[in-house]
């Protein structure tokens, strides 16, 4: 199930199909689950989108779904629907890190704006995920050698500087840097560490 999509996880059929319903208006793909513990069993770790999850259900609760899932390392983004009497539960959980909470009986709009903008988050998380699979793969190109030159042109070093800290020659040191940049795909120092930056190189 690679194509982002709301789970709704509701042990209530009928909200199950209103929702649904409310999706398939707005082209929000979407699929249902009667149960926190169906919805675990069948998740894997390459599922995009979100999570709406009814706070209180027969079984496992959702806060509790929300546990595991974080406990699994799972980052999907995770509504919560709640009643009045449920909203210091579902603030709680915000501190937790849940995306955020929808009170019944709730505006559809609301819902899907709300919904979408938790979308939009699972999406740029993916993209991040992507580009920094892709700098790594570039990072693994590079020879031991031309990691230190790399290491001490991100500290603002100059190449005669690096020359004289690894013993090389200027020369040397200006063929290792511009193999740097064409195998990380950079024209820059400062380029270059944009593009490392949030890596763990």
């Amino acid at each position: 199930m690679n194509t982002a999509c709301a789970h709704i996880i509701d042990d209530d059929e009928a909200i199950r199909d209103a929702l649904q319903w409310l999706l398939k208006t707005r082209k929000i793909p979407c699929v249902t689950w009667p149960s926190a513990e169906a919805f675990l069993a069948a998740l894997t770790p390459d599922w995009h989108g979100c999570a709406v999850l009814d706070i209180r259900m027969e079984g496992m609760s959702g806060l509790e779904c929300f546990d595991v899932l974080r406990a699994q390392g799972n980052e999907l983004p995770v509504i919560f629907i709640t009643g009045h009497g449920d909203v210091p539960m579902a603030v709680a959980a915000l501190k937790k890190g849940a995306y955020d909470f929808i009170e019944k009986p709730f505006d559809d709009s609301d819902l899907v704006a709300v919904i979408l903008s938790a979308l939009e988050i699972d999406a740029e998380r993916q993209r991040a995920r992507s580009q920094n699979l892709a700098v790594m793969e570039k990072l693994t190109l590079l020879t031991a050698r031309e990691r230190e030159v790399m290491e001490l042109i991100l500290k603002g070093k100059y190449n005669k500087v690096i020359a004289d800290e690894l013993d090389i020659s200027m020369r040397t040191v200006e063929a290792h840097r511009s193999r740097i940049f064409e195998k990380m795909g950079v024209r820059s120092a400062v380029e270059l560490a944009q593009t490392l930056k949030g890596i763990d190189a």
